[in-house]
């Protein structure tokens, strides 16, 4: 693997990895009353388009933590819209 795919693996691991405190408060807590809609609805939907730019130009680390980074954004957006 070369340097610089290892680089965007790490940098892409830690960015993902930033959503799993607040998804674990908002579970714990069952509340998203301090977190803004439109902030992950844009913020989902940015996501979506990077899984589909990783797609068109086959990058792994673009699509591997954009995937999981999607899934942890759209708990958090689940619990948003299901503790209102």
């Amino acid at each position: 693997m070369e340097w610089i795919t290892i680089i965007g693996l790490m940098a892409g691991s830690l960015t993902t990895i930033s959503f799993l405190p607040q998804a674990i408060k908002t579970w714990r807590s069952k509340s998203a009353k301090d977190i803004s809609l439109a902030m992950f609805l844009c913020f989902c939907l940015g996501v979506v388009l990077w899984i589909i730019y990783g797609l068109f130009i086959m990058d792994i680390p673009v699509l591997v933590t954009n995937i999981v980074t999607l899934i942890l954004a759209g708990t958090i957006l689940f619990f948003k819209l299901k503790y209102k």
